[in-house]
């Protein structure tokens, strides 16, 4: 069974079908689907929806470009919730200097503070790093965030670069964007990344991959995406989805799913 361990369900993109979908997923090869909040809004979506869905567990932390109006009040609001049974994570949070705001001073202080949530309340963080190689490694690595651990999500940079995280005892999220034809530097990536530290995502609604790129992602097609990197690895896919699964478990420090 397929672990998905980064996905936006609360997105207005599943507003029209979402409960039917989730239904779907057991039969599907779904066994448990980390839902990620991104903001304030979605992360108190995701606490009401871990509750709802017994297969679904939850990430709560803002997301760089949302970090602009973010306060003191937040960050405790969301320590609050990283105590609940079913919250797995502190997430998504990093820097991503695609857009121009907020200021990269403010992304940066919300990081840090993230960071430092994480380490209090001893979960594993989701990392979001966009156009922002330097300055994302630089500070995790001054933060010593490898005592924390945790997931590079939607890994986009170099072997070099991923080299510097597996070295810290982080694991590469990996999508749909293996699948694509110019993913080159991704693919070379997960071919020198050891099978122990690699784990599926979707990053739903986006990012969805071949042979359906451009349409709505969901978790039903993970096994695109394992199936790509079974290819790269030369095994079996399904020995890709059995390992990834005990990887998320690990990584999100689960005894059982």
């Amino acid at each position: 069974m397929i672990f998905e361990t980064h996905a936006h369900y609360d997105d207005e993109k599943f507003n029209e079908d979402r409960e039917e979908l989730l239904a779907s997923m057991k039969d599907n090869g779904i066994e448990a689907i980390v839902n990620i909040g991104a903001s304030m809004d979605t992360t108190r979506w995701t606490v009401k929806a871990i509750e709802k869905y017994p297969f679904m567990y939850g990430a709560v932390g803002v997301h760089p470009n949302e970090t602009g109006n973010m306060t003191d009040n937040d960050l405790q609001e969301l320590a609050e919730y990283s105590y609940l049974e079913k919250v797995v994570a502190i997430g998504e949070i990093g820097l991503d200097y695609y857009w121009d705001e907020p200021e990269r001073s403010i992304q940066k202080k919300w990081f840090e503070a993230q960071l430092e949530l994480a380490r209090m309340v001893e979960l594993p963080v989701v990392i979001h790093s966009r156009d922002a190689a330097k300055d994302t490694l630089d500070m995790m690595k001054a933060l010593h965030s490898g005592d924390i651990g945790g997931v590079i999500h939607c890994f986009s940079y170099s072997k070099e670069i991923a080299r510097e995280y597996l070295n810290m005892g982080f694991y590469i999220g990996v999508g749909g964007v293996v699948t694509f034809k110019n993913a080159k530097t991704l693919k070379e990536v997960v071919e020198y990344t050891p099978l122990d530290r690699i784990v599926l995502e979707t990053d739903s609604p986006y990012l969805t991959p071949e042979p359906n790129r451009g349409k709505r992602n969901s978790s039903l097609y993970l096994p695109y995406v394992a199936e790509a990197i079974a290819q790269i690895k030369q095994v079996s896919k399904e020995e890709i989805i059995d390992i990834t699964n005990k990887n998320a478990r690990n990584m999100y420090k689960m005894k059982e799913v």
